[in-house]
């Protein structure tokens, strides 16, 4: 299975906006590291933080990922410079590929296409951050050679 990777029409990143917004915000309340009243509003402004000039905004990938035939099947979104400054590594911010075709492995093929932006972007390694909750992505980076760099823990009392 192979997959590339093209950067996102204007029509693709408006959709895009509000779906990861609303993903993400999820994924914090279920974290229980954001409260579930103003969640999708805290993302959407983290996330026009990061891009103040949407499609536009300097050292950003964003990305729609397709089949052989051109045929959308997941997103990608990268950061050339890292949010911690870290020299010449990117991070991935999101990459997902559409829930109707999940289970084939074009996730591992989108994320090689996306390693492979990266890397031409001139990037030398790529981090990411996954929720602890989330194994099947946790198994996808550990297949793929991901290290954990880092790892928090919590424990409700």
């Amino acid at each position: 299975m192979t997959v590339n990777v093209r950067p996102m029409t204007e029509s693709e990143f408006d959709e895009w906006q509000l779906a990861i917004a609303q993903e993400y915000a999820e994924e914090q309340v279920s974290a229980g590291n954001w409260s579930r009243d103003g969640a999708v509003e805290r993302a959407l402004d983290e996330n026009a933080r990061l891009l103040p000039d949407g499609l536009a905004t300097r050292r950003m990938l964003v990305l729609r990922g397709v089949d052989d035939d051109g045929i959308p099947v997941g997103r990608a979104w990268v950061g050339l410079d890292h949010p911690r400054g870290t020299p010449e590594v990117a991070f991935l911010y999101d990459i997902e590929v559409l829930e109707t075709r999940r289970g084939s492995g074009l996730g591992r093929a989108l994320l090689s296409a996306v390693e492979a932006a990266t890397r031409a972007a001139g990037a030398s390694a790529l981090e990411l951050n996954v929720f602890g909750g989330n194994a099947v992505a946790i198994g996808l980076y550990d297949s793929a050679g991901y290290e954990v760099t880092t790892q928090q823990m919590r424990k409700a009392l």
